[in-house]
């Protein structure tokens, strides 16, 4: 699908639609998706499949924009953070699913930790000499964001390689930088329908149990509980729709001078919990 430079969230929603419709007819869809804009988290479009009975798979890149991770061994970035999302459908009250960076880290939290003045755990980035470095600006810098697995970090490498074919070069984007290019996020996607497979009410139940047997784990020292993938997101969007959600200063101060400038009338007056 050529997006024409639309809007991500609008693109790729389209295109997962699109794709669960033919996987209805022919059991397995794929398609790829090509210039359009940041398409946020990729959770919500395998959501969709979810939502269907289907296991839905995604991946993306930044096309030929700029580049933030750096390959395993290396000082200088050649990768974006390069996400994957897999969800399948079950009967839990929160869905099953995974969506990663195959960076150590999703570029954003970087940005959430310089607004705060924190500073990050060893392992997330690399300063311009390569060396480990603490300071959430240092990739900035002439640094690097570091691949996935720490110590093991080809594994997210490889991953993150894999990730960039399915969703640069299948996709026709490329490889690479090109300095005068736009940011593009290049998808693939795929739909594999339960059904075809084997019942999905036997399939989405046993999901249930699998994900029941996890959380049954006794957990580790120093750990509360074990959750099954996507079960900590979900909870936590379940607080934060009763809560609200926390926005440091400087962030909504910026947001406050944008709608300034586009002329959008809006409180954008805090309370004292920052939220």
């Amino acid at each position: 699908m050529d997006g024409n430079w639309g809007f991500g969230f609008t693109v790729s929603e389209r295109a997962m639609q699109l794709t669960i419709d033919k996987a209805r007819r022919e059991n397995v869809a794929a398609a790829t998706v090509v210039r359009q804009g940041h398409v946020g988290r990729l959770t919500d479009y395998p959501l969709m499949a979810a939502e269907a009975g289907m296991i839905g798979l995604m991946t993306a890149d930044s096309g030929r924009g700029p580049k933030s991770v750096a390959p395993f061994g290396g000082r200088e970035p050649r990768l974006g953070t390069n996400p994957i999302c897999i969800a399948v459908p079950s009967n839990l009250d929160g869905p099953f699913y995974i969506d990663i960076a195959t960076s150590a880290v999703a570029g954003g939290k970087l940005g959430v930790a310089i607004q705060r003045n924190q500073s990050i755990p060893t392992g997330w980035v690399i300063d311009s000499e390569g060396r480990a470095s603490t300071d959430p600006a240092a990739s900035r810098n002439g640094g690097a964001m570091l691949p996935l697995g720490g110590s093991e970090g080809h594994k997210g490498y490889g991953l993150s390689s894999m990730v960039e074919i399915l969703s640069g070069l299948l996709t026709g984007l490329g490889f690479g930088i090109e300095p005068t290019g736009r940011h593009n996020d290049g998808c693939f996607m795929a739909v594999f329908q339960v059904d075809a497979f084997r019942p999905l009410e036997q399939f989405k139940q046993e999901v249930t149990e699998f994900a029941q047997y996890l959380t049954a784990t006794p957990p580790a020292e120093g750990v509360e509980r074990v959750y099954y993938p996507g079960e900590l997101e979900y909870l936590r969007t379940q607080r934060g729709r009763e809560d609200g959600i926390f926005v440091e200063e400087k962030t909504w101060q910026r947001l406050a001078e944008l709608a300034g400038e586009l002329g959008v009338d809006e409180d954008f007056s805090s309370d004292q919990n920052g939220r």
